[in-house]
């Protein structure tokens, strides 16, 4: 049975423009990266991504290697597609990226045309698409000139097998320099995704900028600091969490005693303005719209549910951005 998709799927959520281009984004999209390959009941992963569309969520970022296994959140990514959402896809925005490693040997990492031109055409197969929407380089490539993976992104749009591309991970000189060479090739860059949280802040130190200055859009992954940001660590660590798990991507050396009391502090501001924790991450990560769109990941609707719902309350006083300051700093 296909999902019966919600009528008034856009009628609550919020979408901006990307950078200067046309291209608008749902102010929040929903990452494909733990929860979604074949480790993850298959059901578990239709329902997430049904309430996600029902609720105005338009984009859905995946990788090449994105799963476990690698490639598995895209094979089920699109087996999802056929079933529940053939005629929808025009109103999706569906991005992939390559640049981790994906293959053995020389070929199945990092950023020659070679590699990013052959993992696009097996992420198309996997997900049983003509394009996607976005294509991503997904990290910087010290050993490739930049003219050359430049060069792959934009073949891939003149191939049709991109609308758009973008970067992620770039520092802000990096950035510039990539962005220059995708306007003289004709095929701007659409977008930036970086790591973005209340405990990781890099790109306020002069990516940015460079984004304003050029014109470029970002999505911020990691909104949350891998679950950190929410109330599941409260009270100590539950089982069926992350860090329980012993997850990569969130290490019982992240959550110290001093994370855990700012934790804690931050938490009682979000009560304070009716949010919970993970509510107020996302909202501080929009603020002042300098971010397009912050990214979840979600191992259950209800994380879905509530991070659309922090939408209601993007603003912050003077008071309260100056608030959780301290708390960071403290």
């Amino acid at each position: 049975m296909s999902h019966n998709v919600n009528p008034k799927r856009y009628e609550n959520m919020q979408y901006i423009r990307c950078g200067r281009s046309g291209l608008q984004l749902p102010r929040i999209s929903l990452g494909l990266w733990h929860n979604f390959g074949d480790v993850t009941q298959y059901e578990t992963s239709r329902q997430m991504i049904g309430t996600a569309f029902d609720l105005g969520i338009t984009h859905f970022d995946l990788a090449n290697n994105y799963g476990p296994p690698p490639g598995s959140a895209e094979t089920n990514f699109g087996k999802i597609l056929k079933q529940d959402f053939s005629t929808y896809r025009d109103e999706m925005i569906i991005s992939s990226k390559a640049g981790y490693t994906m293959w053995p040997g020389p070929y199945g990492d990092w950023g020659t045309k070679k590699y990013l031109i052959s993992s696009l055409n097996q992420s198309l197969k996997r997900m049983d698409l003509d394009y996607v929407d976005i294509f991503y380089h997904h990290r910087p490539d010290p050993n490739t000139p930049l003219e050359e993976t430049m060069s792959a992104l934009d073949l891939i749009v003149r191939q049709g097998k991109a609308l758009y591309v973008g970067i992620s991970n770039y520092p802000a000189d990096r950035a510039k320099e990539a962005m220059r060479i995708l306007n003289s090739l004709g095929t701007p860059c659409l977008i930036h995704q970086p790591k973005y949280s209340m405990f990781e802040r890099w790109i306020e130190d002069g990516l940015q900028d460079v984004l304003q200055e050029e014109g470029v859009g970002s999505i911020a992954f990691s909104p949350l600091a891998g679950g950190l940001l929410t109330d599941r660590y409260l009270n100590g660590i539950p089982d069926d969490s992350r860090i329980a798990s012993s997850s990569p991507s969130l290490t019982t050396e992240q959550l110290t005693q001093e994370r855990l009391r700012k934790i804690k502090l931050l938490n009682q501001l979000a009560q304070k303005r009716g949010q919970k924790l993970s509510q107020m991450a996302l909202a501080w990560v929009l603020r002042g719209d300098k971010v397009t769109s912050a990214l979840i990941g979600a191992s259950r609707v209800s994380q879905i549910v509530d991070a659309v719902d922090a939408l209601d309350n993007l603003t912050f006083s003077q008071q309260e951005l100056s608030e959780i300051e301290n708390i960071l700093a403290g």
